[in-house]
C-alpha cells in the first residue's frame, strides 16, 4: 500500500506529505497484522475489528521509547480519523488495494463470499475523499465485475 501511495500520488485531490502518508499506511498494516486482519465483507469480523486493532496498537505500541510510541500511535490514530490529506489519501489506497487483487484474481474471493454491489460500493464510498479519479475509476472496475459476474448485482 505505501508503493501505491508512492505510484498514485498524482491522483491525490490535495497535496499531501508522502513520507508521512506511506509511513501511515505502513503503521495501519502492521496493527491489522497484528489484529488478524478482517476480511472487508464479513460481518462477525467487522463487528470486533476495532476492538481488536485497538488492543494490537496498544501492545504494538507499548513495546516503543515514550516518543516513537507517541509519534506512531499519532500517525495511526490520524489514519484512522481522515482528518488529514494523508489520512485521506491513505485510505484511498486502503480501498483500492483490496479492489484490484479481487479483480485481479477473476473475482474469486468475491464469488466465494457472495459479494454484491452494493457490498463493494459500500466499501468505496470514501474513496473520492482522498481521489476522485481513483474513485471513477474503482467504480468503473465494480461495473466491470458485475457484468462478468464476479460481483452479484441486486
Amino acid at each position: 500500500m505505501a508503493v501505491m501511495i508512492w505510484l498514485l500520488r498524482e491522483y491525490s485531490n490535495e497535496e499531501f506529505d508522502l513520507a508521512k502518508a506511506m509511513m501511515m499506511a505502513l503503521i495501519h498494516d502492521i496493527v491489522e497484522i497484528d489484529a488478524g486482519d478482517t476480511y472487508a465483507y464479513d460481518a462477525q469480523g467487522l463487528a470486533t475489528q476495532k476492538e481488536r486493532e485497538e488492543k494490537a496498537a496498544e501492545r504494538i505500541f507499548g513495546l516503543l521509547p515514550d516518543e516513537q510510541r507517541e509519534e506512531l500511535r499519532g500517525l495511526f490514530e490520524e489514519f484512522e480519523t481522515y482528518a488529514t490529506p494523508e489520512a485521506r489519501f491513505a485510505h484511498t489506497m486502503d480501498n483500492l488495494q483490496p479492489l484490484l487483487l479481487n479483480s485481479s484474481n477473476g473475482g474469486a474471493d468475491w464469488r466465494e463470499h457472495g459479494v454484491c454491489r452494493s457490498q463493494v460500493e459500500g466499501r468505496h464510498k470514501t474513496t473520492a475523499r482522498g481521489s476522485k479519479e481513483i474513485s471513477e475509476f474503482a467504480m468503473g472496475l465494480i461495473d466491470e465485475n458485475v457484468k462478468k459476474g464476479n460481483i452479484r448485482d441486486e
